[in-house]
């Protein structure tokens, strides 16, 4: 029995064609970005801007749903409420949580601690209580910054041994530049950017080099097969046989990712969002992008750069 198949075998899809139009597309989501990082820069959750957090454990299950009303009654100007779990967390399961608030502006980090365990009272066991300042949280952020450019960095540096110099630049725009819009999507919609925002960027930078290797190593493999072949036809003839792969392997990670976002609830809201994001951005820039970033650098040897192919 057949395969189900979205696109035909034999696509012909001209992408090298299209690529200004792309090109356009990448510029302006680009220009979007970056004006608003300058003008609004980043919302800053707890994580990077200090805070208060607790380490509470129950003796019985936690309700975590009771446990967000209970700490946002407070009225704190943030606060994020999850389980965790580990050792004698496991007994029962669920029988712990983190709890982190951002204490308003006329209150210390001693009186939101204090807040909260008057508020939970003697039902809790608090484990752990820290106040994080500002110059711990934006330390935080500038680690968080520098292991996002430097993923991209080694990432590239991949790509750049096991194929060719001119695949690994094109790997780093095309992984910065997905890393860099799916970024500027929580300036520009002021999501709050907290560890969970720079784990999904770091997901999403190893995510996006994935369809964009596959589509390099079948362009090496074509120019083995297809030695008279000039580099454009290359691009889209190995764009359209992996193009299938591409939108099935897509859209199945996506279909993973929205359940998350419906019913994850808000611990794994700003996750999910970036996520399902940069799949859209970096399947779009893997087929388009990419591969098409290798016409403006020297040619691989033995490429023709002509635009009239000979198989």
């Amino acid at each position: 029995m057949p395969l189900l198949r979205f696109l035909p075998d034999e696509s012909n899809i001209d992408f090298v064609g299209a690529r200004w139009y792309a090109f356009a597309v990448d510029g302006l989501l680009l220009l979007v970005t970056v004006v608003s990082i300058a003008w609004y820069g980043f919302n800053l959750g707890i994580d990077f801007k200090g805070g208060v957090l607790l380490e509470v454990k129950s003796p019985q299950v936690i309700d975590i749903g009771k446990l967000r009303d209970d700490i946002k009654g407070l009225g704190f100007a943030d606060s994020t409420i999850q389980y965790f779990g580990g050792g004698a967390c496991d007994t029962p399961a669920n029988s712990c949580a983190l709890i982190r608030v951002l204490p308003r502006a006329d209150q210390s980090g001693t009186a939101a601690a204090g807040a909260i365990r008057a508020k939970l009272g003697t039902g809790y066991n608090f484990r752990n209580t820290q106040v994080i300042g500002p110059k711990v949280s934006a330390e935080l952020f500038h680690d968080g910054v520098v292991a996002t450019v430097l993923a991209i960095i080694c990432i590239a540096a991949w790509v750049a041994v096991r194929f060719e110099w001119q695949y690994g630049i094109a790997a780093a725009v095309a992984t910065g530049h997905d890393v860099l819009v799916t970024a500027g999507l929580f300036s520009v919609f002021h999501l709050d950017f907290t560890l969970t925002s720079i784990a999904a960027l770091l997901t999403l930078a190893g995510y996006s080099i994935n369809d964009t290797v596959v589509v390099f190593d079948r362009i090496r493999e074509n120019r083995r097969k297809y030695k008279r072949m000039s580099l454009p036809d290359l691009i889209n003839l190995s764009t359209n046989q992996m193009l299938t792969r591409t939108i099935l392997t897509s859209a199945l990670t996506a279909s993973s990712i929205i359940p998350l976002l419906l019913f994850g609830g808000p611990a794994l809201f700003d996750f999910s969002v970036p996520i399902l994001f940069g799949i859209v951005v970096g399947t779009f820039s893997s087929t388009y992008v990419a591969a098409a970033l290798l016409l403006y650098l020297p040619a691989p040897a033995g490429t023709r750069t002509d635009e009239k192919a000979t198989a």
